[in-house]
């Protein structure tokens, strides 16, 4: 059978974690999808790769065969994936720029024509990412580089550099009570409902409901949503309040939401990413340097 890759990063995850809830956090999917495909595999093979117990998945016999070879294959096709399209790159003088949201904010087009400046001939393609792709298509090799929110999942395998911090602050329907006052304290927030990222961005999700500041008390979620303008629909239709970049106030207005600034709740934080692999690859390394060097005032 043609084993699609995707399959076998599942498994490999699966088989390292020996839980398909961990594994499901890990890699951004919902169990019950992550159990589908690794049914799907076991049906493909015609063999059994797991021991399911109330403990965990343990790996079979024919299990752990395939748990020799595939972490080499899988590191074999990326990195030939990744050469193929960074080839495909430097013979059209394109960097392909991965970004969320706002991207370093007004710093962005700064950053973009120091590196024309630097690499004349060179091209800076910006592709913005959905929220649900935190890592703005860096862990996929769909870009070279990328302008991200601290903390994504997936970030320990990559390197980052942190460019700014700025403070966050809170989005609300218009006619909300706490639209009308100056600062929100982050207490007065913990009971609302939340508009979120959905549930496979793990970390990055959590980072914006501030999931880890709220001194035990569960999130209640009002809507779940992925792109921009969604966020701002079903926070303008009252589903609920989100927390946000204080930048988000001059990026992303809209009639019907409001913003206001948050007491009591951590910073966020803007970094540029790459893979290890891309230490020495001078094309990225620029980018890197302009992103670093460019004054960012937040």
């Amino acid at each position: 059978m043609d084993v699609d890759t995707r399959l076998l990063r599942y498994f490999v995850a699966v088989a390292e974690e020996g839980s398909l809830t961990r594994a499901a956090e890990g890699l951004f999917v919902s169990q019950p999808a992550l159990t589908k495909q690794i049914r799907q595999l076991e049906a493909g093979l015609g063999v059994d790769l797991f021991t399911r117990s109330r403990t965990g998945m343990a790996l079979t016999e024919p299990g752990r065969a395939l748990m020799a070879r595939v972490p080499a294959l899988l590191e074999g096709w990326e990195a030939a994936r990744r050469e193929a399209r960074t080839a495909a790159s430097r013979a059209a003088r394109v960097l392909r720029v991965g970004f969320i949201a706002s991207a370093a904010n007004e710093a962005t087009q700064p950053i973009v024509a120091e590196f024309a400046r630097r690499r004349p001939g060179w091209r800076a393609e910006m592709r913005q990412a959905s929220w649900s792709n935190p890592s703005a298509g860096l862990a996929d090799s769909d870009v070279d580089v990328a302008l991200v929110r601290l903390p994504f999942p997936g970030q320990d395998a990559l390197r980052v550099a942190v460019l700014f911090s700025e403070p966050r602050c809170v989005a609300l329907p218009e006619a909300h009570p706490l639209a009308a006052r100056g600062v929100v304290p982050f207490r007065d927030l913990w009971d609302e409902p939340f508009v979120a990222a959905p549930p496979e961005t793990g970390r990055w999700r959590d980072h914006w409901l501030a999931a880890d500041e709220r001194e035990g008390r569960p999130v209640r979620i009002g809507a779940v949503t992925e792109q921009p303008d969604d966020w701002l629909s079903a926070i303008a239709n009252g589903y609920g309040v989100a927390l946000a970049p204080a930048s988000a106030a001059r990026f992303y207005t809209r009639p019907g939401v409001v913003y206001r600034p948050v007491t009591g709740v951590s910073p966020s934080r803007v970094g540029v990413a790459w893979v290890p692999a891309d230490d020495d690859n001078p094309v990225v390394q620029d980018f890197v340097r302009c992103c670093r060097e460019t004054r960012i005032v937040t």
